[in-house]
């Protein structure tokens, strides 16, 4: 039962280790380092505003049905709003290294305790 213990100790840490050098590489590699031609933005373009259309008739309901309230409704729909302009901002290509900083912190965090 000890054997099994430490084995089971030992295959955890070491697979901890995997997956921290898993996302190291990711940062490495610059993953948003894209550029997409007019006809691929244009795709993206309308596939998003697609989906954003059906997001905000899907909040239209909610308000509608009296799920959620109207300002909150006009809130959420604003942020939509406020993506979608994000993404045109960077020619249609996600920014998901805004929270890098967020784990890079608590990645020292953990190293530290």
């Amino acid at each position: 039962m000890k054997k099994m213990v430490i084995s089971w100790t030992v295959v955890m840490l070491l697979s901890m280790g995997a997956v921290q050098n898993t996302f190291a590489h990711m940062e490495d590699e610059g993953i948003n380092q894209v550029e997409l031609t007019e006809e691929q933005k244009q795709e993206i373009s309308g596939l998003v505003n697609d989906i954003m259309e059906k997001k905000k008739e899907l909040i239209n309901k909610y308000v509608e049905f009296g799920v959620i309230s109207e300002e909150k409704g006009e809130r959420i729909i604003s942020k939509f709003d406020q993506h979608y302009n994000k993404l045109e901002e960077n020619g249609f290509v996600p920014n998901w290294d805004k929270h890098k900083e967020k784990y890079k912190h608590k990645k020292c965090e953990k190293q530290n305790n």
